[in-house]
C-alpha cells in the first residue's frame, strides 16, 4: 500500500545527530505551537502499522538541517517501506532489487560515483560491522563492547593507533563514526554493493537487539560505490524500551547541540499495538545519482534549494 504521511509533525524524530526545521502553528484562538518538518516518515508509518497496515511504502519529502554537500541536501526524497511479520533480512533482497530496477530505468549496467563503480545486477556482499572493523581498520570492535557500557577509551586508543584522529571529548559513538568514515566506508560497495550488518545496539535506537548477541542490533546499511544508500531495521516494538532510548538520544543532543525535540507520545503508545516488523529507508536521490553518474545531488533534483550566498 502506498501511503502519504504528513510532513508536519509534533516530533521530527529523536536521533541525536539529526537536525530538524521547526515552524510555528497558530491555532484559531491565536495560540502558538511549535511543530517540525519530519526528518523521516518513520513515526507516522509505524502508527499505520499499529492500525493494521502490514505492507506499506512512501516516497516522502524529508528535511534535515545542518546538512549540505555533494551527497547531502536540506530537502530530499526518501523511499521508506515496511513489511510486518517478515524477517529484516528480507529487506536485503528488496535493496538488491532496487539497485537493479534503478539501473534498468537509467539504461546502465554500472552504478558510478566518480572513479568508483558497482555492478547493480551482482548480489551484494554482506559482512558484519565487527568484521568490517577488523578487516579494514584492524580494530576489535566487540572488545570495546565487552562491559556493561561501551569502552570509549579503549576504542579511542585503538583508533589513534590506526592513525584516526580522535578528540578528547569524543564519545564511543563519535570514535566509531570516525573509524567508519576513514577506514571502512572507502572499501564498501566497490565492484558490487555491500550490506553492512549487525550494528552495535548503541547505534540503533529504533532497532531490536540481535537474538544471539544483545550487544548488537538488527540493523544494516546498504552501500554502493562508497555511498550509503539505505538503512534498515528489525523494528523495536517495546514502548518502554523505546521511550528510554529516545530520551537518552535527546539528552545527548542537548549536551552536544543545546537543543532537544519532544517525544511523540502517540508513536510510543502505538508501539504496543505494532506487529513484529522490518523496515527500511533509502535515499532516492542518491540512488539516482549513482544510476546516472551525477557528481552532486543538486544535479538530480528538480528544484534544488540555493545555498545562501550563491
Amino acid at each position: 500500500m502506498e501511503v502519504d504521511t504528513s510532513v508536519l509533525q509534533v516530533s521530527p524524530g529523536n536521533e541525536a545527530h539529526l537536525h530538524a526545521f521547526s515552524t510555528t502553528l497558530i491555532d484559531p484562538a491565536g495560540a502558538q505551537h511549535t511543530l517540525y518538518l519530519h526528518t523521516s516518515p518513520e513515526f507516522a508509518c509505524k502508527k499505520l502499522l499499529a492500525a493494521g497496515e502490514e505492507r506499506l511504502f512512501t516516497f516522502a519529502p524529508v528535511f534535515r538541517n545542518r546538512e549540505r554537500g555533494a551527497l547531502h541536501h536540506p530537502a530530499f526524497t526518501m523511499l521508506e517501506w515496511y513489511r510486518a511479520h517478515r524477517p529484516y533480512a528480507e529487506l536485503m533482497q528488496d535493496c538488491a532489487q532496487l539497485l537493479r530496477l534503478a539501473a534498468e530505468a537509467a539504461g546502465t549496467n554500472l552504478l558510478r560515483n566518480g572513479a568508483r563503480s558497482a555492478d547493480p545486477f551482482a548480489p551484494p556482499d554482506r559482512l558484519s560491522v565487527a568484521d568490517a572493523f577488523q578487516r579494514y581498520a584492524g580494530i576489535d570492535l566487540l572488545g570495546s563492547l565487552a562491559g556493561a557500557m561501551p569502552d570509549a577509551a579503549a576504542l579511542a586508543a585503538a583508533a589513534r593507533d590506526r592513525g584516526v584522529r580522535v578528540a578528547e571529548d569524543d564519545t564511543w559513538g563519535d570514535t566509531f563514526s570516525r573509524v567508519l568514515v576513514a577506514k571502512v566506508e572507502p572499501h564498501l560497495g566497490n565492484g558490487r554493493a555491500s550490506i553492512l550488518d549487525k550494528y552495535p545496539a548503541e547505534l540503533a535506537a529504533l532497532a531490536r537487539p540481535e537474538a544471539a548477541d544483545p550487544r548488537l542490533a538488527e540493523r544494516f546499511e546498504l552501500y554502493a560505490c562508497g555511498v550509503e544508500l539505505a538503512n534498515a531495521f528489525g523494528e523495536l516494538t517495546d514502548p518502554v524500551e523505546q521511550r528510554r532510548r529516545l530520551e537518552a538520544e535527546m539528552r545527548e543532543k542537548e549536551r552536544r547541540w543545546g537543543e532537544r525535540y519532544p517525544i511523540d507520545q502517540d508513536f510510543i503508545a502505538a508501539l504496543a499495538h505494532m506487529p513484529p516488523t522490518a523496515g527500511g529507508a533509502l535515499g532516492l536521490d542518491r540512488l539516482v545519482m549513482l544510476a546516472t553518474g551525477a557528481a552532486r545531488i543538486e544535479q538530480v533534483l528538480w528544484t534544488p534549494v540555493a545555498a545562501p550566498g550563491t
